[in-house]
C-alpha cells in the first residue's frame, strides 16, 4: 500500500547571498525598493513539496506516489524518479507548460527570498485522486494549485483515504471560509508557527480551535522543536541539533515524511515527532531538498543515539 504525495513538482535555483538581508533593505524606502542581490554560488536542485518528501519516504523504505502535473521540460526528473524507483503513474504531463521553477536565495542568517513561476502545477486539478489504479493507505495535500489542493482534499474525503492537510506556502491564495473545508475534510493539519498565525487570523479560531476539527494538529516552530496537539494534549518535541545548518530548503518536507511514516504505521504521536525532527536536522546538514541520505538503518541508529531509545520495529 502506498503513501500518496499531492503537491507541488519543480527545479529549484538556490543562491547563497554571502552576507545579511538586513544590511541591504532600508526599511525607510521599502515603498521603493529596488535591490540587487551578488550570489556567487549558485545551483540548480530537484524540488517540489511532492518530489522532496517523496524522496525522503524513499529513502526509509517506503512506497511514496505523487500525485502532481509536470510540465515539458520534466525529463530530466523523470529519469531522477525513474533510478529513484519511485512511481510516476500519478503524474500527468502538460506540454505546453513548464514544469514549476522556484528560484530561491538564503543569506547567511538562513532567510530566504523566493520567487515561484507555478507552470504546469496551476493546473493540479488534471491530475485526480479518482485515477490512481491502487487506493493508498494514507495521503498528504501539500503546497500545490489553488483548485487542485481543494479537489483533492474533497477527493480524498470521498474515497475516505485519511490525509494530512499542509497548506503550507499556499496558504495566501486562500480566505477563511476556503479553508475550513479543507481543514474539515482532514484527519490532520501540518503548518509551521508562521502559518498558524495566519490560519488563526484567517479563520478566526484559536489554535485549539483548529486542533478540535482534526486528529491532530502539528505545528513546528524551527530551532525550538514543534507542538503535536492531539487528543487535548500538547506534545512538546524537542529539536534535534544538526550537524551543521548547510542549507534550510526542504527542511519541512523532510520533517513532513517523517510524519507520514510514523502516522502510517501507528505510532505514539511523541515517536512520529521525534523521528519527523530528526528527519529535518538530517536534511539542514545537507545543500538542497533532496541529497539528504535518510536510509531506514542510519535513522535509526540516530534516533536512538538522539532520544535514548529505539523506533519500533
Amino acid at each position: 500500500m502506498s503513501t500518496l504525495i499531492c503537491g507541488s513538482m519543480a527545479y529549484d535555483t538556490i543562491m547563497v547571498f554571502p552576507d545579511r538581508f538586513k544590511h541591504h533593505i532600508l526599511p525607510e524606502q521599502i515603498h521603493m525598493l529596488s535591490i540587487s542581490f551578488l550570489v556567487p554560488e549558485m545551483r540548480r536542485e530537484f524540488g517540489g513539496c511532492a518530489g522532496n518528501i517523496a524522496y525522503t519516504l524513499k529513502a526509509l523504505g517506503d512506497d511514496p506516489l505523487i500525485l502532481a502535473t509536470v510540465g515539458s521540460d520534466f525529463g530530466p526528473y523523470a529519469a531522477r524518479l525513474d533510478r529513484l524507483g519511485i512511481s510516476r503513474d500519478g503524474l500527468r504531463e502538460l506540454p505546453e507548460h513548464f514544469t514549476g521553477q522556484c528560484f530561491i536565495t538564503t543569506d547567511l542568517d538562513d532567510n530566504q527570498i523566493n520567487a515561484f513561476h507555478p507552470g504546469a502545477m496551476n493546473f493540479a486539478h488534471f491530475a485526480r485522486v479518482a485515477e490512481l489504479q491502487a487506493k493508498p493507505q494514507l495521503a498528504i495535500v501539500a503546497p500545490d494549485g489553488k483548485q487542485g489542493m481543494q479537489e483533492h482534499c474533497a477527493e480524498l474525503k470521498a474515497a475516505g483515504i485519511p490525509f494530512v492537510f499542509d497548506p503550507g506556502q499556499g496558504l495566501p491564495m486562500f480566505s477563511g471560509d476556503e479553508l475550513l473545508p479543507m481543514i474539515d475534510a482532514a484527519d490532520y493539519l501540518a503548518c509551521n508557527d508562521y502559518e498558524a498565525q495566519m490560519l488563526i487570523q484567517k479563520t478566526g479560531l484559536s489554535l485549539e480551535g483548529l486542533a478540535s476539527r482534526v486528529r491532530a494538529l502539528i505545528v513546528t516552530l524551527g530551532g525550538e522543536g514543534s507542538h503535536i496537539y492531539a487528543d487535548g494534549v500538547r506534545h512538546d518535541i524537542p529539536v534535534v541539533p544538526a550537524a551543521t545548518l548547510a542549507d534550510p530548503t526542504g527542511c519541512g518536507d523532510a520533517f513532513r515524511a517523517g510524519l507520514l511514516y510514523g502516522i502510517r504505521r501507528g505510532w505514539d504521536w511523541p515517536t512520529t515527532g521525534r523521528l519527523a525532527s530528526l528527519l529535518g536536522s538530517i536534511k539542514i546538514a545537507e545543500r538542497g531538498p533532496q541529497n539528504h541520505q535518510a536510509d531506514l538503518a542510519t535513522v535509526a541508529a540516530r534516533f536512538e543515539q538522539a532520544f535514548g531509545y529505539a523506533l519500533p520495529a
